[in-house]
């Protein structure tokens, strides 16, 4: 029995990724994202493999979850498995990318900043970073209701009406101290943080609590997160309008290490 030698296992194994990337390329592109995914044919003609080379690679992608197959139209695309990789990948980066950031937004408002994300209709706070003894303890993993909060209204910035509806079925009224009980209010709260760069909170989710948010963009400009500034009514309500200011540079700060560059964005609809 012949060995195969060790550098010509090695060089079959890197072919066969090619090719398995080739595939996750085709996928990516923008024919697949127009047409919803593509079918076996159209994947060999782009790969420029035989059918049956990869109808057997998109079978042992679609096993361990990088790929997935539509049951009616039969066609493949982007799996669930390879996002999960990406969104774990991208949090990473956004993580390494603010904390340097927040360290020195907390040192110069001297008060305990925040990272956030949206998860459903609330708001999970990744990281906390204390600029003095006052440190707001309990946030980190904490979800809190997004259309109560300065960072959740951030973080709906780019939400479409029609989204809104769809997220916020019923607004909760367990939170009688906030100024949002309908979809229009909601809308109206994110529009101004639209026009001024950052939003404010005043009591509206915890009675002496206050707090301001700015929103961190991605490459293609999509809000990811919301740096966020809370602190008690007594020694922080005084300045909320400074201190969205500079939550706002230090929030596009982390989105230029994300990549994203200033462009004027076209009015939104209001919902009726």
């Amino acid at each position: 029995m012949t060995v195969p030698r060790a550098g010509a296992v090695s060089r079959g194994q890197g072919h066969g990724l090619r090719r398995d990337l080739a595939l996750l390329e085709a996928l990516a592109s923008p024919e697949a994202q127009r047409a919803g995914g593509l079918g076996v044919v159209r994947l060999a003609q782009l790969t420029g493999r035989e059918k049956s080379q990869v109808s057997r690679a998109l079978k042992a992608l679609a096993e361990e979850g990088v790929v997935e197959r539509d049951p009616d139209t039969l066609e493949y695309r982007l799996g669930w498995r390879l996002f999960s990789l990406v969104a774990r990948t991208a949090q990473d980066r956004l993580v390494r990318a603010a904390e340097p950031v927040m360290h020195a937004l907390s040192e110069d408002l001297e008060e305990t900043s925040h990272l956030c994300v949206l998860r459903d209709r609330e708001v999970l706070t990744l990281l906390s970073v204390s600029g003095h003894s006052f440190r707001v303890a309990g946030w980190e993993g904490r979800g809190v209701p997004a259309h109560c909060t300065s960072a959740g209204r951030v973080l709906l910035l780019d939400a479409s009406p029609d989204e809104l509806y769809v997220r916020f079925p019923l607004l909760e009224n367990s939170f009688p101290l906030s100024e949002v009980h309908t979809l229009p209010q909601l809308w109206a709260r994110i529009q101004e943080c639209r026009r001024e760069g950052y939003a404010l909170v005043r009591e509206e989710f915890e009675v002496g609590l206050c707090g301001v948010s700015a929103p961190v963009r991605d490459f293609r400009g999509r809000v990811v997160a919301a740096l966020n500034v809370s602190a008690p009514v007594s020694r922080f309500g005084h300045r909320l309008d400074d201190a969205g200011r500079v939550t706002a540079a230090a929030a596009a700060k982390v989105s230029a290490q994300l990549g994203w560059e200033t462009t004027t964005r076209p009015p939104a609809t209001p919902p009726t």
